[in-house]
């Protein structure tokens, strides 16, 4: 088991204005309170791989991984590139989270059709592995096709340790696919029904079928520890408000059966978020990756980070792990 935290890549009000320079101050701190991961949102500014090569070369002693970049617009021969000079950069550290998006957001900032998506998945997922394992890819696909093979003049042949790819997948049909093709997959604001009912059987069943080892389930968890769980709640409600509009987390809510994203935070003190924590590992979760939607000050998120780190000392069989 692995427990990560998730980070931003801009900073926050208050914080230096170098986006880089803050995420790699924060992962440093993390690595410090022993953390096993750190995971990257794709935003709009800056690109969650490029970051990650970045970390990879500043912050040692931690895996890093992007949670998640979309399969919509680039090219999976160049999310593979992208994603093999991570790897080289971190040391065999990096772990490639891919995602599909939703509709609404890859037609209206991209202006690119979001036709076929599981097609497209699937298609992606098959030249992304090629290429991820040989550097090369050969598929005419309904969606995307890639005509690279490995003797093409000027391909980089430099070795690399295999690179984890994961989905963040949590539909019947994208699990599927996940399981089949992928390593596993990283679900967020799915509750430990939904893990237990629906993703952990889901993929574990198309891995098996597909002849592949059991997948990895690393949950993403909205948790703050603090003791004002009145505002930390409302934070968490507004900053996670606009995923109950998203269809696939919509779906993942009523399953769940709470009315909002925000439901699913785990807010309070250690032994609370802690008792929240292994819910979603009795449900299935095989690692856990912390989100920081809720933290309104640096003891909040440091409170958070050093409770994860015991918790993943205590994993670990490591002495002198608590939770206080």
């Amino acid at each position: 088991m692995s427990i990560g935290i998730s980070l931003p890549s801009r900073p926050s009000p208050g914080e230096p204005t170098d986006p880089l320079a803050a995420v790699v101050a924060q992962a440093r701190e993390a690595a410090e309170l022993g953390l096993d991961e750190v995971w990257l949102s794709q935003g709009l500014d800056l690109d969650a791989i490029a970051v990650a090569t970045v970390l990879g070369r500043e912050v040692p002693g931690v895996r890093i991984g992007t949670a998640a970049v979309p399969i919509y617009p680039r090219h999976p021969l160049v999310v593979a590139a992208a994603a093999r000079t991570a790897q080289v950069a971190s040391g065999g550290r990096f772990q490639l989270g891919v995602g599909m998006g939703n509709k609404a957001m890859i037609e209206r900032i991209y202006g690119v059709p979001y036709d076929r998506p599981v097609r497209h998945l699937r298609d992606y997922l098959r030249i992304l592995r090629s290429a991820l394992a040989t550097g090369g890819a050969d598929l005419e696909g309904p969606t995307v096709t890639a005509r690279l093979d490995t003797s093409s003049p000027g391909l980089a042949r430099t070795a690399v340790a295999p690179v984890p790819l994961l989905v963040a997948a949590m539909g019947p049909q994208t699990l599927r696919a996940a399981g089949e093709l992928a390593d596993g997959t990283l679900p967020f604001l799915a509750g430990p029904r939904v893990l237990a009912e629906l993703i952990v059987p889901a993929i574990s069943s198309a891995a098996r079928a597909a002849g592949r080892p059991a997948p990895v389930i690393g949950a993403g968890v909205p948790a703050v520890v603090t003791t004002d769980v009145v505002a930390a709640r409302a934070q968490a409600q507004r900053v996670l408000a606009h995923y109950a509009a998203v269809p696939s987390y919509r779906a993942a809510l009523d399953r769940e059966g709470v009315a909002g994203p925000a439901d699913l935070a785990l807010i309070g003190d250690e032994e609370t978020v802690a008792a929240g924590l292994q819910r979603y590992l009795d449900a299935g979760a095989t690692d856990l990756r912390i989100s920081p939607v809720a933290f309104r000050s640096a003891d909040e998120r440091i409170r958070t980070w050093r409770l994860a780190g015991e918790l993943a000392r205590r994993a670990h069989g490591e002495a002198g792990a608590t939770v206080d």
